[in-house]
Parts: C-alpha cells; structure tokens; sequence
C-alpha cells in the first residue's frame, strides 16, 4: 500500500509539488510510489483548482508541456487527486506545507503576521497522526519552524493526548521556476532540507529522494531549520540586490547612450560574475518582493534583537519597487503626457512563460497610468483574465491596436517572434522595450517602421 502525501496549498508551488510527488518511482517506467492528495480552502479559487486536478488539468497556465502531460498522467493513474476536506490529513504519512506566507507591509517597519500561516498549521496538527512528517516548503522568515511551528505542533500533540515531539518537522524550501523547465525545477534540481530533530531530517532526506533526481541532483541537508530557512531567504534577497544593483546601472547606460545588456554579457563571460542580472521593467512574483524584509523582521519578532538591521535589504526592496515608474517616466516623457492617452501593456504575468500574476510590476504601472487618465489595454498570451484587478486581458495579438505606445514588459517567447512591419499595419506607436522582450533586429525594425523606440537598460534608438 502506497503511503500518502497531503500537499497543503495548490498555489503555484503546490499543485506543482503534488504532480511530482505522485508521478515518484514512475522516471524509468516504474509503478508511482505515493498516493497524492491536494487540499486547499473551500473557496472559489481553491475549489476551482481542486476541479481542475481531479479532471487531470494543471491548474494554472504554463509553457511545460511535461508538466501538463504529467499531470493528466497522473490522473489517469488514479494516484493524484484533491479536496478541500481536511480530514484528509488523519490519513497522511508525509504532508507538505505550500501555504503562502505574506507580510502585507513591504516598507520593512511592519510586522510579522503568521495568524492565517499558523492557521494552517494548527488544521494539520489537529489531525495527524503521530510519525506523520511535517514538510514545510513555503518560503518564511528564519526561526520560524523552531520557534514558532514546533510550539504550535507540540501544544496540539498534548491537547490530544499525544506525546511532545510526536509529529515530525523539517524544512526543505521550493526552488520552483515556472517556465518551460516548471515540473523539471522540483524534480531536478538541487534541494536543502533540515530537520527539527535527527530523526526529522531522515525522514525528510527518505522523502526527497523519492521525488527529486538526487543522482545527479544530490540533497543538501543543513544543521537545522534556521539555517534552511536563511538559506532560502538569503539565496532570493541575493537576487533581489543585485537586480536593484543593475536597475542604477541601467538608468546611466540610457543617459550615456550604451546597451547595458551588452556590457552585462561582456561581464558575465567571467566565471566569477556569471550570474551578474540584469535592469528591467521590475521585479514581481510571491518571493523577491518581499524577502529581503524576512530576516530583518525576524530579527525583531521572532528573536526579539533590538541592534541587528538590514539597511541594504530595506533599500533594494525600494528600488525594485519604484523600477515601473521608471518606464512610466520614459513614456511620459516621450507623449508629453499620460492623459488621454491610449497605451498597449504587453505582459500582465509577473515573468516569462507563466501565468502568476501575484506581485506583478505591471500592477503599479497600470493604476497609475490610468489614475493620470491613460486608457491601457492589456495583453498577455498566457492570460485571459487579471484576477487581482478584475480585467479582461487580450490573449491573441495579430496586429498592433490603435494605440500611442506599447511597452513591452513580460519577454514572453510570442513577442520575440512578432514581425513589426506586419505587426504595426502602418501604426508607428512609441515602442518601449522595457524587459529586454525584443531583439535586436526587431528593435530596428521597429525603427525603420517609423516609431521611435526606446528600451530600459538601453541608449535611445533613433
């Protein structure tokens, strides 16, 4: 009998980790070595993504074609299925949290918020069974999983009658990229994990290495949780600066004339610098928005230090913030004004070949392009619909709208192959190319069409 694993969140990492958990044992034409259950809340969303698994569909847009074969797969085997019943859980051997962790206040003078997280947790310790492994994925600030989880675990272990320590917890943060290598991010790829006591952490490294490649992908386990969970937040803050670091290098290469992305490539031929990122139109998505705050609110909720900050942290978190506005002052500045004014937002999801829009820089560009009295059309080929402000969203493009600029934002693999003198059909709208979405040759075509082009990271296009 295979043993069963909830996965707690069907989100973007969730439903994800739930496709790999059940298609386990199955990479050289093996039999699946879990049963998988999804569960998320009775909501309109939750129950829709719960609809969606149980009829074989991965819940959310994506360009891995894997992925969604995978999970039909999956289905048709009869070993991945959901439900918002939680009692579900008394059943599960392993569970895996998935449950998002959001700090609201991005100023980094806020606090931390762990009343709907705990919730979640306190709905599995009320429930499991003693030995069940207690998996959690979701991205939180360090000290979370000692200090704050383990206590919750521990006081519901003794209300039901249940010794101290009874149900296993571990850390292992997600790497998940969707993408094109979406379901490959959690199956191949390298993981760290630690574990609240010894025992925890074998049982997690047992669990890892049934999911992931770990021969050619070997686990990483750490000395305990803390450290896991800093791992995690410091590997995304580490992004997060260098991305801001780039944003002021980019606004000086458009001052002085220079293809930023140019000079970047020259430095990344170095192996020390690599992985050197690059300006753009913004940072967006659930993690580098908001953790390079964790360890600094950590510090002050979680261990209660009064003399430890983290002042460059606050500061990319600002910078990455701002980074839409930028290009919302090129197109300013190039029409004059926003008002009145007919734009073509290409790009709604927060990056490339995904449909998460949770965070997206084009949020802030959009409200306040409209709040100055711009009319903004918005596209997206992954999207029909923009839930966090409840708009339609054009999904085919074949020709360029009657509009006076179009900005670029998403580099979705559609707009790389976009043909612009077909594409304009004589329009010549300001084109801004603010996430490196086009090529070269488009960029000159573009011009050669007539339109005046510009490009974040870039000098003018004349």
């Amino acid at each position: 009998m295979k043993e069963l694993i909830c996965i707690q969140g069907l989100g973007f990492v969730g439903a994800a980790m739930a496709v790999a958990c059940a298609r386990a044992g199955t990479r050289h034409n093996g039999e699946p070595v879990f049963d998988v259950v999804g569960l998320d809340l009775a909501s309109e969303t939750g129950l829709e993504r719960v609809r969606k698994i149980n009829s074989g569909e991965f819940p959310f847009g994506t360009t891995d074609l894997n992925l969604i074969q995978q999970t039909k797969a999956a289905h048709l085997a009869g070993n991945l299925k959901a439900t918002t019943d939680n009692e579900i859980l008394r059943q599960a051997a392993i569970v895996v949290v998935d449950v998002h962790f959001d700090i609201g206040d991005l100023t980094g003078e806020g606090h931390l918020k762990f009343g709907p997280f705990l919730n979640a947790i306190e709905t599995i310790a009320q429930r499991v069974k003693p030995g069940c492994l207690v998996v959690v994925e979701t991205t939180v600030p360090p000290g979370t999983c000692a200090k704050v989880i383990r206590p919750v675990l521990d006081r519901c272990s003794l209300e039901r009658g249940l010794p101290v320590d009874s149900i296993l917890l571990a850390h292992a943060y997600e790497r998940v990229m969707p993408g094109e290598h979406y379901l490959a991010s959690i199956t191949d790829f390298w993981r760290v994990f630690a574990g609240h006591t010894p025992a925890s952490g074998d049982a997690c490294e047992k669990f890892l290495s049934q999911v992931v490649n770990v021969a050619d992908f070997p686990l990483m386990r750490l000395s305990n949780t803390t450290a896991s969970e800093t791992s995690k937040v410091l590997e995304n803050s580490y992004r997060a600066l260098n991305i801001a670091f780039m944003d002021e290098w980019g606004r000086f290469a458009e001052r002085v004339g220079i293809d930023m992305f140019e000079v970047i490539n020259a430095i990344r031929k170095r192996p020390t610098h690599n992985n050197m990122k690059q300006p753009g139109f913004g940072v967006g998505g659930y993690c580098l928005t908001k953790d390079p705050l964790f360890a600094d609110l950590a510090a002050k909720d979680i261990f209660n230090f009064t003399d430890v900050e983290f002042p460059l942290s606050r500061i990319a978190v600002k910078i990455n913030q701002d980074m839409p506005l930028h290009s919302l002052g090129k197109i300013r500045k190039a029409l004059d004004t926003l008002a009145n004014k007919r734009m073509l937002l290409a790009g709604i999801s927060y990056r490339q070949d995904v449909a998460d829009t949770r965070y997206s820089p084009s949020q802030p560009f959009y409200e306040i392009a409209t709040h100055e009295g711009a009319s903004v059309i918005c596209h997206d080929p992954l999207l029909s619909h923009w839930d966090d402000l409840n708009l339609p969203v054009e999904s085919a493009m074949d020709t360029c709208p009657d509009v006076e600029a179009v900005i670029f934002a998403v580099p979705h693999k559609e707009y790389k192959t976009l043909v612009p003198a077909i594409w304009l059909a004589g329009k010549t709208p300001y084109i801004l190319d603010a996430n490196d979405c086009l090529t070269g040759d488009q960029r000159a075509q573009f011009a050669a069409c007539g339109c005046r082009v510009e490009s974040v990271g870039r000098g003018i296009l004349e």
